[in-house]
C-alpha cells in the first residue's frame, strides 16, 4: 500500500512516498507513519513564525543578529559576532541598526553613524552575509545648525509605493519652547526623506512633532492605522520613557502621544511587533544594559514582561521583524 504525505514549503507542494508492507510488524510501521506524518506533513508550520532581531553591542561595533520562534527566547547568530562592521561616516560607528526586509527582496540596513554629524549609514544585502558598499547619506546637510542624526528607520508606504527613512535631529532654535528640556541643549524632532529605490531621495521634511523632545521613533501599521512608538527624551522634568501616538494617515495625522507605557526606569530604542494578538514593544533599558519589553492587547493597558525575555547579554537598541524561514535558514 502506498501513502502520500504532502509537504508544503514556500507555498509549493511535494509528495513523500512511504511503502507499507502489511505484516505482523504493523505496530512498528504505524509508528513510522506517525513520525513521517509529523515531520513532513506541515514542516512549514514548524518553521513559522520566525523572528529576527538586529542590535549592536559596546560603543557601536556593527550589526548583530538574534533569532527566536516565540519572541521571548532569543539566540545570537554567528556566535554573536557582527555581520557587518561600520565603514561609513567620519566616526565609523554603527549604533541603533534598523533592518528592513523590502518589497524588492533586499534587506535594507540603516544606522546611527556618529554622535554628531548630518548623515546616517546605509547598506543593503540579499542574504545578510554579502553587503553592498556602505553609504553615508547626508540627509541633514542642508541644515547648517543640525547637530545630529540619530536612530534612522525605514518604512514602506504601500499607498505611494515608496520607502520612508526617518530619524531624530536636533536644530537649535527650531522649537525654542522646548530647547531647555534636553541633555546638552539637544531638542529633537523626527524628520524624513522618501525614496523609491534608495538611490534618489526627496527633500528632507518634518515627520513628527509631538510638542516635546523626541528620539527613537519606530513606525508600524495596524490594519488601517499607523502606530508610532517613541522615546520622550525630556530631561527636565525627567521622562526618558516610551510612548505611542496613533494616526489613520501616515503624514500629519498623529495625535497626542500616550502616557508612558514603560516603567520607572530609563528606556529607549523601542521596536514593535504583533505576536498572537498582542503588541510586544522591545526596548533598551540602557542604564541597566539589558533589553526589556512590554505587552498589550489593546494599546492601552501594558504589562511589563521583561522578566520573561532571554536575550543575548549586552545587546542594545535594535529592531525586530517576522521573516520567512527560507530567507534566513542559511544563517543557522
Amino acid at each position: 500500500m502506498t501513502y502520500d504525505f504532502p509537504y508544503r514549503s514556500n507555498h509549493c507542494y511535494c509528495f513523500f512516498i512511504l511503502i507499507v508492507n502489511w505484516s505482523d510488524f504493523w505496530y512498528s510501521v504505524q509508528k513510522l507513519i506517525t513520525i513521517n506524518s509529523f515531520v513532513f506533513w506541515r514542516m512549514d508550520e514548524i518553521q513559522d513564525p520566525f523572528f529576527l532581531f538586529s542590535y549592536f553591542k559596546g560603543h557601536g561595533d556593527g550589526l548583530h543578529l538574534a533569532w527566536s520562534r516565540d519572541g521571548f527566547h532569543w539566540t545570537a547568530l554567528k556566535n554573536d559576532q557582527p555581520f557587518i562592521t561600520p565603514l561609513a561616516g567620519p566616526d565609523k560607528l554603527m549604533r541603533d541598526p534598523f533592518l528592513f526586509h523590502g518589497q524588492d527582496g533586499l534587506f535594507h540596513l540603516a544606522w546611527t553613524a556618529g554622535w554628531h554629524g548630518k548623515g546616517i549609514g546605509y547598506a543593503s544585502s540579499m542574504d545578510l552575509v554579502n553587503w553592498s558598499p556602505q553609504q553615508f547619506l547626508g540627509v541633514m546637510e542642508h541644515e547648517s545648525g543640525a547637530r545630529n542624526c540619530w536612530a534612522p528607520e525605514i518604512f514602506f508606504d504601500d499607498v505611494q509605493k515608496q520607502y520612508i527613512i526617518y530619524w531624530a535631529s536636533s536644530i537649535p532654535g527650531r522649537f525654542a519652547d522646548t530647547d531647555h528640556t534636553g541633555d546638552d541643549g539637544l531638542n529633537h524632532r523626527m524628520y524624513c526623506v522618501l525614496t523609491p529605490d534608495f538611490q534618489t531621495f526627496s527633500e528632507t521634511k518634518l515627520f513628527f512633532d509631538g510638542g516635546f523632545n523626541v528620539i527613537d521613533a519606530t513606525l508600524v501599521k495596524d490594519d488601517n492605522r499607523y502606530l508610532l512608538f517613541m522615546k520622550d527624551e525630556t530631561l527636565d522634568p525627567c521622562q526618558k520613557n516610551i510612548r505611542v501616538a496613533i494616526s489613520d494617515k501616515l503624514f500629519g495625522g498623529f495625535g497626542k502621544a500616550s502616557p508612558p507605557i514603560t516603567g520607572p526606569y530609563w528606556a529607549e530604542g523601542p521596536t514593535a511587533i504583533k505576536i498572537s494578538g498582542h503588541w510586544i514593544v522591545y526596548f533598551d533599558k540602557y542604564e541597566l544594559n539589558e533589553i526589556g519589553a512590554v505587552r498589550s492587547a489593546d494599546l492601552s493597558v501594558w504589562q511589563d514582561i521583561s522578566d520573561q525575555l532571554h536575550f543575548p547579554p549586552g545587546g542594545q537598541h535594535g529592531s525586530v521583524m517576522k521573516i520567512p524561514f527560507g530567507r534566513v535558514k542559511h544563517l543557522l
